[in-house]
């Protein structure tokens, strides 16, 4: 699984949610205060040596665009999540969950219900 910073990852969230963009597109998508081109150029072009963003190029103006699918990159984060803190088991993340009280009965009887379906 491609590893992505904090700063990498808001970047690629725009970028799933946009579908492509350039440059300008992503900071204007950012909260105040906004980071400037330059940093954004910056992880874009990062994201691009991973192999996560493509590009289109337009003169000298590029269209990025993801090519980590979000649904790939959250199955492999959370492969890595239970298998870094719940010891590689799902119903140990998820007791973990109705443990500390994160999921109401509705949640649980949904979960209940996915898992029967399956």
């Amino acid at each position: 699984m491609v590893q992505l910073t904090k700063k990498e990852e808001e970047v690629m969230k725009i970028l799933w949610k946009l579908r492509k963009a350039f440059v300008k597109d992503i900071v204007a998508k950012y909260p105040d205060p906004k980071p400037h081109n330059n940093t954004i150029s910056s992880l874009v072009r990062i994201l691009q040596d991973k192999g996560i963003v493509g590009f289109k190029q337009y003169g000298n103006t590029y269209e990025y665009f993801p090519l980590l699918r979000r649904e790939e990159y959250r199955k492999g984060f959370m492969k890595k999540i239970i298998s870094d803190y719940f010891d590689n088991s799902f119903s140990n993340a998820v007791a973990s969950f109705i443990d500390d009280e994160e999921l109401d009965r509705e949640e649980i009887e949904e979960i209940m219900k996915l898992i029967k379906s399956k």
